[in-house]
């Protein structure tokens, strides 16, 4: 008990000359910024130099290693992600390809590799694939058939993300032809002889989705092989993904999708009540909200099946998730009305998320194409810092704004496996140091508020607001 007590008291007097240094130089006003904005460079200026690396994935009070006792599962408090009872916003990327890579020696060091990288970029979450059905390398060769060199593979990433401490996102399947998903599913059906006539039948026919219902038992009650962790009982694991961009263009109403999360979300639940749940979507507005759907990229989002937000109020969702391609769905060329979209696509899911729906939401895909004309760094440094400052102006009001997750970053010597997108941070310093300085701005605001002081205490005028706060 003595020992506890010299931690917390050593943590404590840590913790306030830190924000007696912040306070001390917050009191240097910028010459014609406003207060926000004055906010904005103090953070900018002052994370470079006062927190390192450990505290920038994990909060003030983390000194070296994190103890296990703290490693601990995420969960949703109102419109908050939340660790510990301090909150948790994500600055993370995707890698989709993680478990294939590690399924072999002589690739499995890149994966490692990635997660030092990124970790010292001070990114704290990693979205990736918890399936592969059918195809080269398959963790699912054939319905309930699985190759255990694959699933070690993926008990080896998860592993190694603790060591890292990276949570993940786990999707459990595809709505696209990569890497199996919804069309092979179908094609295991055709060949067991069910009438299927199109993949949409994915969501509709029973023994489609008792298929995808034996795939996320069997991933949740997996055992890893490496820490001997059931992964249903990992707080490594952030959260379950029901499916990577679900579609259902042959029912424009919703309904057949919408049936589908309202099922599967309450199964994954049943199975393991503890972890988040998100559906994956790309975050179209839908016949629910025709007031809403001027916010869409194009009309044709409209039509494809999905419906933002009433496929948000299903029981068993906990967060909701939004993709951002304004080179897919307006223009391949870039330019400044991108931009524009962003802005706009971004503010109106957070507010949504907070006015409606009453939960974070997290830009689980954004990034821009090298393949796409008009295509230069500058740019994707723009892009990217659109999007960090739209959640930033979320976050400081202790918003819905829960996090984004770049699409996507890559180690180096892995460029054959890149679609345009991939974001190698050592080839890509002007991009790794616009990453590095959001996850650092993002552990100041985690850590203003580990203290137990009221929920989604605003963050304007926050340095005064602790320094006279009554539970200090």
């Amino acid at each position: 008990m003595r020992i506890l007590e010299r931690k917390l008291k050593f943590k404590t007097i840590f913790s306030m000359v830190i924000l007696t240094i912040l306070t001390q130089n917050s009191k240097s006003a910028i010459p014609g910024a406003n207060e926000d904005e004055n906010y904005e460079l103090i953070m900018a200026d002052e994370t470079e130099n006062y927190f390192p690396n450990s505290i920038i994935n994990h909060g003030i009070y983390d000194l070296g290693e994190m103890e296990d006792d703290a490693w601990t599962m995420v969960q949703k408090k109102g419109n908050q992600f939340v660790v510990n009872d301090q909150p948790f916003y994500v600055s993370g990327f995707n890698t989709y390809w993680l478990m294939v890579f590690a399924v072999d020696q002589s690739t499995r060091g890149k994966v490692t590799e990635l997660f030092q990288q990124a970790a010292s970029a001070g990114l704290s979450v990693c979205r990736t694939w918890a399936f592969n059905d059918g195809q080269w390398r398959a963790l699912q060769k054939s319905p309930s058939v699985y190759d255990e060199d694959v699933f070690k593979a993926l008990d080896f990433v998860v592993s190694e993300a603790k060591k890292y401490k990276i949570r993940l996102i786990l999707s459990l399947t595809n709505n696209w032809d990569a890497y199996g998903g919804k069309p092979q599913y179908v094609k295991w059906g055709k060949a067991a002889g069910l009438n299927l006539t199109s993949d949409d039948d994915f969501f509709s026919h029973p023994t489609m989705r008792s298929y995808y219902k034996a795939h996320v038992k069997m991933v949740l009650n997996r055992v890893n092989t490496v820490n001997n962790i059931t992964y249903k009982d990992d707080p490594t694991i952030f959260a379950w993904e029901l499916m990577n961009e679900p579609r259902c263009a042959s029912d424009p109403s919703g309904d057949k999708l919408q049936e589908w999360i309202e099922e599967m979300a309450v199964y994954v639940k049943s199975i393991d009540p503890k972890h988040l749940v998100e559906i994956g979507l790309e975050g179209f507005y839908g016949p629910s909200t025709l007031n809403r759907v001027h916010y869409n990229p194009n009309t044709y989002a409209q039509q494809i099946g999905t419906d933002f937000i009433r496929n948000h109020q299903v029981l068993g969702v906990d967060f909701a998730s939004v993709h951002i391609y304004a080179d897919s769905w307006i223009s391949p060329t870039v330019s400044n009305s991108h931009l524009q979209f962003i802005r706009s696509w971004m503010q109106s899911h957070i507010d949504d998320a907070e006015n409606v729906l009453s939960m974070p939401v997290v830009f689980g895909e954004f990034g821009v194409s090298s393949k796409d004309p008009g295509y230069n760094t500058s740019f994707r440094d723009t892009l990217i810092s659109t999007v960090y400052k739209t959640l930033l102006n979320s976050t400081k009001k202790g918003g819905s704004g829960g996090g984004s997750l770049l699409w996507q970053v890559f180690p180096e010597g892995t460029d054959y496996m890149d679609d345009g997108y991939a974001v190698v941070l050592s080839k890509s310093p002007s991009t790794a140091n616009i990453v590095s300085l959001h996850s650092k701005r993002l552990a100041i605001f985690n850590s203003l508020c580990s203290w137990k002081c009221h929920w989604g205490c605003k963050k304007k005028h926050a340095f005064d607001k602790f320094i006279h706060h009554d539970e200090l």
